[in-house]
């Protein structure tokens, strides 16, 4: 009688933490639908010749880049390619090794649950003794049929940076779209903030981000006149990394419809030719140079799994 008793009770409680989980996500679907109204203008129009928008914040020990944005696949093709139960971490390692600074991706399976062991380091190649480790764990929040959440979080990064997180949300907005809000952000102590000043003054110095600086802004721009109207420092760093994940995204997205021997070399292609319309700042190697080093990489990553 004890026995059924405490079946019937975890039965019980797990039935409500569904039913909260799905609620909860149904919550979170309305909320992204009517950010996706709220943003109609700014989708429509802004810099990046497609519909998306972009936004960060920086605090004194944070740093966060947003990008919300309307992606031409129905939401059951971006479902399964990224929110895979089985194969999710996987395809995220196809999608992050895209990004020009990340040398390595591995997905495996801990007592703790699905990780992802990556490393980032410089954007030419290089040996992964000498690039950043990091590892992500990987969370699949509850899904619905038209709304689902990727969580990938990290406690440690490089230059003394911490609290990494990676967070992708996806509603369906019709038969053909799917409207997603990408988040890539991190925190930093005093030693991470003074390590990233002193980047941003030597390897990173006349970088910049894409929002524009508004008129009332006193803060002085350390980059060349040319793009003196966007922001800088850590801003623009955070800024140009979101774009990046955001287009790495899109990529491996768009790679789906031709054949599978042929996917990876597509996604180099689309990934590079959208970072190009960027070049202010996106602009880091020539095509030729990209698509070897990722090759020796994507190399790297197979012979290890």
């Amino acid at each position: 009688m004890k026995q059924l008793t405490k079946n019937f009770i975890a039965s019980t409680l797990l039935f409500i933490a569904s039913h909260v989980a799905v609620s909860l996500a149904a919550d979170d679907a309305t909320v992204l639908r009517e950010k996706f109204q709220s943003l109609s203008e700014q989708l429509k129009h802004n810099q990046f010749q497609r519909d998306l928008y972009l936004s960060s914040v920086e605090s004194s020990s944070r740093i966060k880049g947003d990008i919300y944005a309307v992606l031409n696949y129905p939401f059951a093709t971006v479902n399964s390619s990224l929110n895979d139960p089985k194969n999710g971490p996987s395809k995220w390692c196809d999608v992050l090794i895209l990004h020009v600074n990340t040398k390595y991706c591995r997905a495996s399976n801990e007592g703790s649950g699905p990780i992802l062991n990556m490393y980032v380091g410089k954007k030419t190649e290089q040996e992964l003794v000498a690039a950043y480790h990091l590892v992500f764990m990987y969370h699949g929040a509850i899904t619905t049929k038209d709304y689902f959440q990727i969580d990938l979080d990290a406690d440690r990064g490089p230059l003394g940076t911490k609290d990494y997180q990676i967070m992708l949300e996806a509603v369906a907005i019709n038969d053909k779209q799917t409207f997603i809000h990408l988040t890539y952000g991190y925190g930093y102590g005093l030693a991470g903030r003074l390590a990233m000043k002193t980047y941003l003054s030597t390897i990173g110095s006349g970088k910049v981000g894409f929002s524009k600086i508004e008129a009332n802004d006193t803060s002085k721009s350390q980059v060349p006149d040319s793009a003196e109207q966007h922001v800088d420092g850590v801003r623009g760093l955070v800024e140009r990394n979101t774009m990046r994940y955001y287009l790495a995204i899109d990529s491996y997205l768009s790679a789906l419809s031709v054949k599978p021997e042929n996917q990876f070399d597509q996604r180099l292609t689309s990934w590079f030719h959208a970072t190009e319309l960027y070049p202010i700042q996106l602009h880091e190697l020539n095509r030729q140079a990209y698509v070897e080093m990722k090759h020796k990489e994507y190399l790297r990553q197979q012979i290890a799994q």
